[in-house]
């Protein structure tokens, strides 16, 4: 098994707070994850049609069963569940009592935060990160190859390709996971939604575009959005616009959580595809804004990442707000550095009136500072950043 970035959180966490929740996109080893972290306490799915009608026609019998507490795996298929395990957690001072997984973020429902406020901590678990895969040495000095297969443990662990992997995940997404939203009456225009997600990896979101190419209404494209997003399947970037005027995009842009997935939908089946493939750069920009995602939620850091762009269409595709410092990071596929690679750093480093590092990340090999200050570093070395 390789060893979780995020294992000493979870730690610390149970120890700390009465429940904690772990959730994640479907098969990135959050199940796993709790069963190493906690073996004494019984695992319990709710995914099992016996055990889910238990915890609806009788809440209070089911979690009465697990007096020193236990794993309950994919616990948002039972919603009501979490006011009655409000009163189990007042009526303790146990810490780690219940250990909740699921594959959608239900604590980004109102009503559910409300219930256990105070009562619970919260850890994401992405996928795979490129920290981890080094660590167990499953990295490769490929990034189109990591850019493939992505980080979902499956494929990365077992001999199974990523075409075949990934074309059943979205399979089963679609079947079981979005079949059970109300708000998803149609899932072939759903599926062809995501795809049309994949094939604008990277740029603005446009609900309008959205709308007439699936051929259904804006609102029903941002809830369906939405579902991608709870579900851990897209991310929006949101776009820095503090201290600057008017004149900058305020609308985020679309990336996936998982390379491996947009490249399953957009017909990438070998990674010399991705070499010469006209979004290749967007997924060189994906992969590496979920490694850095991967890093902050496996440490517990707010997710400090925004774009910027103003309406001339200066840009940087990456900034980390660290509040004392910004950092300007732009994002290039290509081997050969090119003077037009730093145009975006240079020019928001000017307008900046706070210290700004700037680093340029490429598919090259070579590290060096330039003597305007910008740090080169090869992909490779992303894990340092």
């Amino acid at each position: 098994m390789i060893d979780r970035e995020a294992a000493p959180r979870l730690l610390r966490l149970a120890k700390t707070f009465r429940s904690v929740a772990v959730v994640g996109p479907r098969q990135s080893g959050k199940t796993t994850l709790c069963k190493t972290i906690f073996p004494k306490k019984p695992y319990v799915s709710l995914e099992n049609p016996d055990t889910l009608e238990f915890a609806r026609t009788d809440p209070r019998g089911f979690l009465g069963q697990f007096k020193n507490g236990a794993i309950l795996d994919e616990v948002q298929r039972a919603p009501h569940l979490f006011s009655y395990l409000q009163q189990v957690l007042d009526e303790t001072k146990k810490k780690g009592l219940f250990i909740l997984t699921g594959s959608n973020n239900f604590l980004l429902q109102e009503n559910i935060t409300q219930t256990l406020s105070g009562r619970i901590a919260y850890l994401q678990l992405l996928p795979l990160s490129m920290t981890e895969l080094k660590k167990s040495k499953k990295n490769r000095a490929d990034f189109a190859w990591h850019i493939l297969n992505g980080g979902y443990p499956e494929v990365l662990t077992k001999k199974v390709s990523a075409a075949d992997w990934y074309a059943n995940y979205i399979n089963t997404y679609v079947e079981r996971d979005v079949r059970q939203l109300k708000n998803v009456a149609n899932l072939s225009q759903f599926t062809k939604l995501l795809r049309l997600c994949a094939g604008r990896t990277g740029q603005i979101l446009n609900l309008t575009s959205f709308s007439n190419d699936c051929g259904i209404d804006q609102k029903t494209v941002a809830a369906w959005l939405s579902v991608l997003q709870s579900s851990y399947i897209i991310y929006l970037l949101k776009p820095y616009h503090t201290n600057f005027n008017k004149q900058i995009s305020k609308t985020p842009k679309l990336y996936f959580y998982d390379t491996g997935l947009a490249c399953s939908l957009l017909g990438i089946v070998q990674a010399k595809q991705i070499i010469s493939h006209s979004a290749k750069g967007a997924m060189f920009e994906n992969f590496v804004l979920a490694e850095l995602l991967k890093r902050r939620f496996n440490s517990g850091a707010a997710d400090n990442l925004f774009y910027w762009r103003d309406k001339m269409g200066n840009e940087v595709d990456i900034i980390l707000d660290n509040s004392s410092k910004i950092t300007a990071l732009e994002l290039k596929a290509g081997e050969t550095v090119s003077q037009d690679f730093f145009k975006g750093l240079e020019y928001f480093s000017a307008l900046n009136k706070s210290a700004v590092n700037t680093i340029l990340l490429y598919g090259g090999k070579q590290a060096y500072k330039r003597t305007s200050g910008t740090i080169v570093k090869p992909w490779i070395e992303m894990t340092d950043l």
